[in-house]
């Protein structure tokens, strides 16, 4: 199995989560046009219950198994990697029965009683399979990222990605003449297929490496290392031991996961009362609403992908430091995962503020949701730091503070959404404070644990230099967009200014030393040119 350095297996997700994410702006454009706005509204209603459920049975697995297969490899125990895929096979799949079977069950109930359109019943029993699916799939994710080999994760996100736009605009497209119901349930049945693709291509990757060993494995009874397993230990008495580790790093981050899930629903439901306190009509609500949701907030995380990635190749890599107790590496993968966050996620901010209404009008035909965007783009860093944080505080054993700051800020930010939405003054935009307000306060809560934590010190020369790179991108964005020769064609406006801000942005980056050479040598595929 090739297992990557930090850096290999962050650019390595990076590419991938990128892929992913401009794909997905293919089924946001071409879906509404199938099924109509309706039909997508059929389609999302299910998506709450769904997410629960999943984060119920996957939530903090993979890390959990991400993070004590690490240890395992660390310690030179590789069947004791395999002990723990196993023990968490039967508890995510039995987990994904039984929560599979009850939906199936209550289906009718939930859509009648629970949901408010009982047209959804479809959609709900469509999305039911997938629980076992992504159940197998976050298993062999995090075993996978515990070997520190990202290639596997990576592939299967992008197959799965193609297959599911691919399958879920072919069968909203076959079914729709059945009607609005039946559309959006050919769209959910799309999804469910793209994730058994992805699930098969892991399974596949496993086999592969598997076949591919030579000779066999070291047992744990014959191994001398660390991390050794006594031979009066039983199966059953070792598999408990297993599952009681994996419960105690995985409950806690699935507490958070769940924090998120029903301050996500419970976003929804406030706004749209405070947005009806304040004089707005019902639709006129859940437009501004949906807009901000499902155009401005999906904008602004298409860095995520960046942000996803470090965390994901973070958790492993520090989980490994901390068995050594090499507070040195702990704090230089901090310093890296940190410098990273900023340097790749501000470029996306200062386009975001300063091109907002080109953008949206390029994208969705709409520029009165481009000072959504505009007012949120400067704060995005926060956003796109958080994760990282959150990654590192899970891998160094305090998933509970984790779980506690995202608490505290969905607090914050629900009291200032009822509080400043249902003011005729504020309205939506009230929510988008609220949002900017809470990122900030997690982030920060956070970093401030990190640092109490191991006494970790961002270096602040570094977000300096960030903010002064930016200034200067801003400036030439601006200059290029007022003044290039592309006045009266739009898409041609924005991509030479946006592409020259990029330019003068790398340029600057590196004459800042905010990136060297040596990074660059340690990317996959293009590393060996500079290497040379």
């Amino acid at each position: 199995m090739n297992k990557q350095s930090f850096i290999k297996g962050t650019i390595i997700l990076l590419a991938a989560g990128i892929i992913n994410r401009l794909l997905g702006f293919i089924p946001r454009i071409a879906l509404p046009r199938i099924i109509g706005p309706e039909g997508v509204g059929i389609y999302q209603l299910g998506y709450p219950f769904f997410i629960v459920l999943v984060t119920i049975i996957t939530g903090g697995i993979p890390l959990a198994i991400a993070k004590m297969v690490a240890e395992a490899e660390g310690a030179g125990n590789s069947d004791y990697a395999k002990r723990i895929l196993r023990t968490s096979l039967t508890l995510t799949v039995t987990l994904g029965s039984i929560f599979m079977l009850l939906s199936l069950l209550l289906a009718p109930w939930v859509t009648s009683v629970i949901l408010p359109d009982q047209r959804v019943y479809q959609t709900f029993v469509s999305m039911t399979p997938m629980m076992i699916i992504i159940a197998v799939s976050a298993v062999y994710r995090g075993y996978f990222q515990g070997k520190q080999n990202m290639v596997p994760s990576a592939a299967s996100s992008i197959i799965e990605t193609i297959v599911r736009i691919v399958c879920m605009l072919w069968f909203a497209h076959l079914l729709m003449p059945k009607g609005l119901a039946y559309g959006a349930a050919g769209a959910m049945l799309g999804t469910a297929v793209g994730e058994l693709i992805g699930m098969f291509v892991l399974l596949w990757q496993y086999s592969r490496n598997e076949r591919s060993k030579p000779g066999t494995m070291k047992t744990p009874e014959t191994s001398n290392q660390q991390l050794t397993i006594r031979p009066e230990e039983t199966n059953p008495s070792m598999h408990r031991s297993i599952l009681k580790r994996l419960m105690g790093i995985a409950v806690p981050v699935t507490g958070g996961k769940m924090v998120g899930s029903i301050s996500y629903l419970m976003e929804s439901i406030i706004t749209a009362r405070s947005l009806a306190i304040a004089g707005i009509a019902t639709s006129v609500a859940t437009a501004q609403y949906g807009a901000l949701q499902g155009m401005v907030i999906p904008l602004l995380l298409l860095p995520g992908a960046i942000t996803m990635s470090l965390a994901v190749a973070l958790v492993p890599s520090l989980s490994e430091a901390a068995a050594r107790k090499d507070l040195v590496m702990i704090h230089k993968r901090m310093n890296q995962a940190l410098r990273l966050a900023f340097v790749t996620g501000a470029p996306f901010a200062v386009i975001m503020y300063i091109l907002a209404e080109p953008l949206c009008l390029l994208l969705y035909n709409n520029t009165e949701i481009g000072s959504m965007l505009k007012i949120m783009a400067p704060f995005a860093l926060f956003l796109y730091v958080q994760a990282p944080l959150q990654a590192a505080l899970q891998a160094l054993d305090r998933p509970g503070r984790a779980l506690i700051n995202t608490l505290i800020g969905a607090l914050i930010k629900m009291s200032l959404i009822l509080y400043l939405s249902s003011n005729p003054a504020f309205g939506i935009k009230g929510a988008v404070i609220a949002i900017i307000v809470n990122s900030i306060a997690v982030t920060l809560l956070h970093g401030y644990s990190v640092s109490r934590l191991i006494g970790f010190r961002f270096k602040m020369m570094d977000f300096i230099k960030t903010a002064a790179v930016m200034l200067i991108m801003g400036a030439g964005v601006l200059f290029g967009y007022q003044h290039f020769p592309f006045m009266t064609i739009p898409w041609l406006q924005f991509l030479s200014a946006a592409g020259a801000g990029v330019i003068l942005y790398v340029i600057v980056v590196f004459m800042a030393k905010l990136v060297t050479l040596r990074d660059l040598i340690r990317v996959p595929i293009i590393g060996k040119w500079f290497n040379r």
